[in-house]
């Protein structure tokens, strides 16, 4: 195996095993700083062995092992010799593959949504909690999570490093709180679940469109909390919206991992299963009797689609009024150029590149590649196909999935043959 093989095999491997990691460790030490350290400790030995020895039939477990065999001998040489010590060595088992297995399988699941809760502490600012989450539950980078809150990477850096000394040094416990507590921190869970999921749906980086592991992970704590909290309809919402979202996953991408948009995506393949669950956790959403939130005005938006036997038998003008209600609930440049997509859909292009217009001037949309994406769209529909490839162009140098940007300089081409014509 090649060095860069490698070292892209076992990036893969590290984002779909760095959340359980991060959330094993932290349950061990009750410290979340230490534990990505312990974490990242692992992640550098596989560099530097796998490359030579290959990548191991269960690498998740080997990850594991490695980093419980680094925090043991961090406390040896801290002279830690407590009751911590005596639980963790313990509970370690050297790498068996089923021993292994079982732990991981065992208790990981729990320490995920433990991890959400800790991390969603108000001890921290809202603008921490999502940004340690994402770093941590979705293993983005600090550059990543800059790019999605549209802010400076040095920034995003240092809000990280005071988040995990503030939970160290307030000793935020690693549980699932109850009562009050439980509630006071459901909205802020709620939303790193959303966000973990999008990342998994829709890729910031790297080489693969989707991330089906994460959306999959996402979805089955959506799952947990729904069955926490029946009477919460926000909950019913994001579930019904993760399930129906879910169900196209087989059509996202085609064999050679290309990126298929919703419009051209084969609805005959989109798993019913899925859908249905969907639609029945956002009835449970709307029995509840309380004006749709956020979560279930996205789930049911994504029923609009889920509904429709083909693409031309969308109810777009419904969407568009969908998008009008989910902007006053919680007003934003991103559901404002989603409403002027539905729009665009339900009464012509030219209305929906009016709005679009009017977002270049939004200063936190500067640098969303979606934001020209979508401008490009509506102005190669308008015929107007040289402005288009330069909107479409623009678009691929702003995204950081190989991808997408694939995609986007496809779009490119194809407005500039159109030009040409």
């Amino acid at each position: 195996m090649s060095l860069s093989h490698a070292h892209r095999t076992v990036d893969a491997i590290w984002r779909m095993e760095s959340a359980k990691l991060i959330a094993g460790l932290t349950r061990m030490m009750r410290d979340v700083g230490l534990a990505e350290d312990l974490a990242q400790d692992a992640l550098v030995i596989a560099l530097e062995r796998w490359p030579e020895s290959g990548i191991p039939d269960n690498p998740g477990a080997w990850l594991m092992t490695t980093a419980k065999r680094r925090a043991i001998d961090l406390m040896r040489r801290s002279k830690l010799r407590d009751q911590k010590y005596a639980e963790i060595a313990h509970s370690m088992d050297l790498y068996t593959e089923e021993d292994m297995d079982q732990a991981l399988d065992g208790e990981i699941g729990d320490d995920l949504l433990r991890l959400i809760f800790m991390t969603c502490h108000p001890v921290l600012s809202r603008d921490a909690r999502v940004a340690l989450t994402l770093r941590l539950l979705c293993g983005l980078t600090t550059d990543e999570i800059a790019r999605s809150f549209l802010a400076a990477e040095s920034t995003i850096a240092q809000r990280i490093v005071r988040a995990k000394r503030t939970l160290s040094a307030e000793k935020v416990p690693f549980e699932v709180p109850a009562g009050e507590e439980f509630i006071d921190r459901l909205s802020t869970v709620l939303e790193v679940i959303y966000l973990m999921f999008n990342e998994g749906y829709s890729a910031t980086s790297g080489d693969h469109w989707i991330r089906p592991l994460l959306c999959q992970e996402a979805l089955r704590l959506g799952r947990v909390l729904a069955e926490i909290t029946p009477h919460e309809p926000e909950v019913h919402g994001l579930v019904s919206l993760m399930e129906i979202q879910s169900s196209r996953f087989k059509t996202r991408v085609n064999s050679r991992g290309e990126p298929v948009l919703l419009m051209d995506q084969n609805r005959a393949q989109w798993d019913q299963l899925l859908i249905r669950r969907g639609l029945a956790a956002l009835e449970r959403s709307r029995r509840l009797g309380r004006t749709l939130g956020p979560y279930s005005l996205q789930a049911a938006i994504s029923a609009c689609h889920a509904q429709a036997p083909t693409a031309a038998e969308t109810d777009w003008t419904r969407i568009a009024a969908l998008y009008e209600a989910l902007s006053r609930v919680t007003p934003s440049p991103i559901v404002e150029l989603n409403r002027a997509v539905a729009i665009s859909m339900a009464f012509g292009p030219a209305f929906g590149l009016q709005i679009v217009d009017e977002l270049n001037a939004e200063p936190s949309l500067k640098g969303y590649h979606l934001l020209p994406s979508v401008r490009g769209d509506l102005l190669a529909k308008l015929g107007r196909y040289d402005e288009a490839r330069t909107q479409f162009e623009r678009a691929a140098s702003m995204t950081r999935n190989e991808r997408e940007r694939a995609l986007l300089l496809n779009r490119a081409a194809d407005c500039e043959s159109a030009a040409s014509k």
